[in-house]
């Protein structure tokens, strides 16, 4: 089986698993589709195996990191999931608080990419808590086709719920200083954007090609960072009504468009990954938790 590349692979075909990874083809009309593209000694095996994601060779930080406390914790989220899970990290060594980053994975639960992106942070001098909104139905189940079934089965709204409340448990832990951001990738860029919405005291938003609030925008006390895909027709759609809102009622935001991109480049774990963009929106990220968050 043909070893592919990047160049190998048609941007038609990165519009399909978009559509697959959002639930809008079946994996079989996902095979079906991708056939029109099993030509010149690519076959349809071959495009699934390099589009599915790859968590073994992909993750940045060692999870034993000896510089790291990174465990599982569990706390309560009564409006929401009830017990739910997370994975805890912060620097071994510190002085005084630390700023908190709530990270929000994206609609397939807490995979090995969002832990990853969890312990990033924690290494940049900051207490995150990654939250498995899975975890009222056993938890992320270890692949990304089966997570995606079970997020599916629930509200999306008590979900976000579950993202306050690991919100207010981090606020509340004896090592946070009390500021606490959260930052969040597709699914969780739409809960980085609604609990800069429904969280008064929020001190910091970072979503990545996340969905948009449409009411209540005048509730945002946040200052936000947007970031978008350039490739991502989808989400950018509704940036233009979101922008025109914020302007308008004088929110703090700033965005930025990564020209040539897909949906999920910060995503290390398929192809869609994008090296320079996700490195260049990364360290934004981290500039802007240390600005608001210190």
């Amino acid at each position: 089986m043909k070893k592919l590349k990047r160049e190998d692979v048609k941007q038609e075909v990165f519009d399909l698993y978009d559509d697959y990874a959002h639930n809008k083809l079946q994996r079989r009309e996902f095979m079906e589709r991708l056939s029109a593209y099993a030509v010149g000694g690519i076959t349809v095996a071959s495009l699934m195996s390099f589009m599915m994601p790859n968590y073994v060779d992909t993750l940045l930080v060692d999870p034993n990191d000896p510089g790291l406390d990174s465990d599982y914790i569990t706390y309560n989220s009564p409006k929401g999931g009830g017990e739910i899970k997370g994975l805890l990290s912060k620097p071994k060594r510190f002085d005084g608080k630390l700023g908190g980053i709530v990270v929000v994975h994206e609609n397939r639960g807490l995979n090995p990419y969002i832990e990853d992106t969890a312990r990033q942070a924690a290494l940049e001098g900051f207490i995150t808590l990654a939250p498995d909104a899975l975890s009222p139905l056993g938890g992320y189940p270890g692949n990304d086709d089966e997570g995606r079934a079970m997020q599916r089965q629930r509200n999306r709204n008590e979900m976000l719920e579950d993202f306050i409340a690991a919100f207010e448990y981090l606020g509340n832990h004896e090592d946070c200083s009390g500021k606490v951001g959260v930052v969040g990738f597709c699914f969780g860029g739409w809960i980085s954007n609604m609990m800069a919405v429904k969280v008064s005291d929020l001190a910091a938003a970072v979503p990545f090609y996340g969905g948009q609030p449409k009411e209540d925008i005048e509730k945002i006390n946040a200052p936000l960072m947007l970031q978008f895909a350039g490739l991502d027709n989808r989400v950018n759609a509704g940036w233009p009504a979101y922008e025109e809102a914020l302007k308008k009622l004088g929110k703090s935001y700033e965005a930025f468009t990564y020209p040539d991109v897909n949906h999920g480049f910060h995503n290390t774990s398929t192809p869609r990954y994008n090296r320079e963009a996700a490195e260049l929106a990364w360290g934004r990220t981290m500039d802007f938790f240390k600005k608001h968050l210190s």
